[in-house]
């Protein structure tokens, strides 16, 4: 067992007295027991039964964060954000350019190629295999349901609560069966919310051609994987460069930094990155949490390692999922954009429901 975790099991103990909290642990550890591991040949990330990280293995453990969540004091949240006032995004973008809206924590809409694409969505209320108990929304989606366009395309980038919600994929698939692009071991999951939906598993490196106009490449991450404790690593995690009208956009959902050689494929691959969407939240305790989040500075160095011309955060200021404060991530970006020498307007924290529209580079062929 890992730190991921943390959304599965171990995010769940939040606001909890702690007798209650162990109580909670104990209706929790049956969730998700008939989990069978994938089922394909080894490669350098997966050794016949569990998916790794290639490189130094985790030091972080399930243990280890139930007790820091038990022991330690949390930096301040509020209870509730009010949404910003936003223009909400058009019903579709097919002019050469691309829209990106946070939608709030990992959920983005993209627009481009007349195409909507969604992902992570997560429209529930908490991040947690229960209703009444685990991490819960501070600030609202930036738009109800009922107010997305129709969907196209769904990208997830792993299983954990606040990145894989199955009420929110039985919604989609109710009302627009798009079609749905997932890491290996995903399929069977997904398929018991969206039995009329197109869904399909992958590994790092593949391409899928999902249109004429869009070639969507999965590529890694440093993460890791688990719904509960049986079903640790099962399936794998997975970044996206979704490739279109002469615009490369790289969405990572989750992800720790290292060394940064676990995305030196990615930078090789995808020279011209057009936007690079971080993560920024949910990485203290560093000793703790560095396996799997970045820090806003690691995202600063990553969006320069890919040499990406923009970047955008996210994975802050929705759940409450480690220990720094609610405002923390936004201003340690900026410092580390002004460290960097990094101009602000290049590496944005936009406000929920914002939108950013990309342009392709002068003399990018379409």
């Amino acid at each position: 067992m890992n730190a991921q975790t943390h959304v599965g099991i171990g995010a769940a103990v939040r606001r909890l007295p702690r007798l209650l909290r162990l109580l909670q642990l104990i209706v929790l550890l049956p969730l998700a027991a008939c989990s069978s591991p994938w089922q394909g040949p080894s490669t350098d990330h997966f050794d016949g039964q569990r998916f790794f990280n290639p490189g130094p293995p985790k030091t972080s453990s399930v243990a280890g964060y139930l007790w820091l969540r038990l022991t330690t004091a949390q930096g301040e949240w509020p209870d509730a954000v009010p949404l910003p006032t936003m223009p909400p995004p058009p019903a579709r973008r097919d002019n050469g350019r691309a829209s990106v809206t946070w939608l709030g924590h990992a959920t983005l809409l993209i627009q481009v190629a007349g195409l909507n694409i969604l992902t992570d969505p997560v429209w529930s209320e908490r991040a947690s295999p229960l209703s009444w108990a685990g991490p819960r929304r501070v600030t609202p989606p930036a738009l109800p349901f009922e107010a997305l366009p129709p969907i196209d395309l769904v990208l997830i980038s792993h299983d954990h609560y606040d990145h894989l919600d199955l009420n929110t994929l039985r919604r989609l698939d109710a009302r627009d069966k798009p079609r749905v692009l997932a890491p290996l071991g995903h399929r069977a999951l997904i398929a018991t919310a969206m039995p009329d939906s197109q869904v399909s598993e992958h590994d790092w490196g593949e391409q899928v051609a999902v249109h004429p106009r869009l070639q969507v490449h999965v590529e890694a991450m440093k993460h890791g994987s688990g719904r509960s404790p049986f079903d640790q690593m099962h399936r794998l995690w997975a970044a996206y460069v979704l490739q279109a009208d002469g615009l490369k956009i790289h969405f990572v959902g989750d992800s720790g930094y290292g060394d940064g050689s676990l995305f030196a494929d990615t930078a090789r691959r995808h020279p011209d990155i057009d936007l690079s969407i971080l993560p920024i939240g949910a990485y203290e305790p560093a000793s703790f949490m560095a396996d799997s989040h970045m820090a806003p500075d690691e995202a600063v160095a990553l969006m320069k390692q890919l040499r990406a011309r923009r970047a955008m955060a996210h994975h802050f200021e929705s759940f409450q999922l480690a220990f720094e404060a609610y405002d923390a991530p936004r201003r340690a970006l900026a410092a580390a954009l002004a460290a960097a020498g990094v101009a602000p307007d290049r590496f944005r924290a936009l406000r929920t429901g914002e939108s950013w529209v990309i342009e392709p580079q002068p003399g990018t062929p379409r």
